[in-house]
């Protein structure tokens, strides 16, 4: 998942880093490089926190959702990618129908984007996923 970061300084030597889609997630660093590095460990340290108390994890909002908060007027935007799927609980084996046609079409891309599509499972997880945030993303703006 990609998260939305909003990097702060108030010196140009120091940096903090605030993750808006995870309530009470930052980091810092002496650099711009050094805080996005160590945000990334406090975006999955905050994951696991979640995982064990067996919450929710949080939809990653666009950066244009955060930019319209007042609380990052300052910020310099960007994005942390995090492999969420260590903390969406334990696998289970289901049985679904899919046609054999896209089947075949989800195996070849698979195999063609092995560092972003690890399995099958994998990728109808992220689409899965994908697809249900961008259905709350929508019902969230047309509120």
């Amino acid at each position: 998942m990609r998260f939305s970061v909003a990097l702060h300084t108030d010196n140009g030597k120091q940096f903090g880093v605030t993750v808006p889609d995870i309530p009470g997630c930052f980091s810092a660093g002496n650099s711009e490089d050094e805080a996005l590095d160590n945000v990334k460990e406090a975006i999955l340290g905050h994951l696991e926190l979640l995982a064990e108390m067996g919450d929710e994890i949080p939809t990653a909002q666009a950066i244009t959702v955060h930019r319209a908060n007042p609380d990052y007027d300052e910020a310099i935007w960007g994005f942390v990618e995090v492999d969420i799927t260590p903390f969406l609980g334990k696998a289970e084996k289901i049985n679904i129908t899919v046609p054999s046609l896209v089947l075949r079409q989800i195996d070849r891309y698979v195999q063609q984007h092995p560092a972003e599509a690890r399995s099958r499972s994998a990728f109808l997880t992220e689409a899965a996923l994908e697809r249900m945030r961008k259905a709350q993303s929508s019902s969230t703006t047309h509120v």
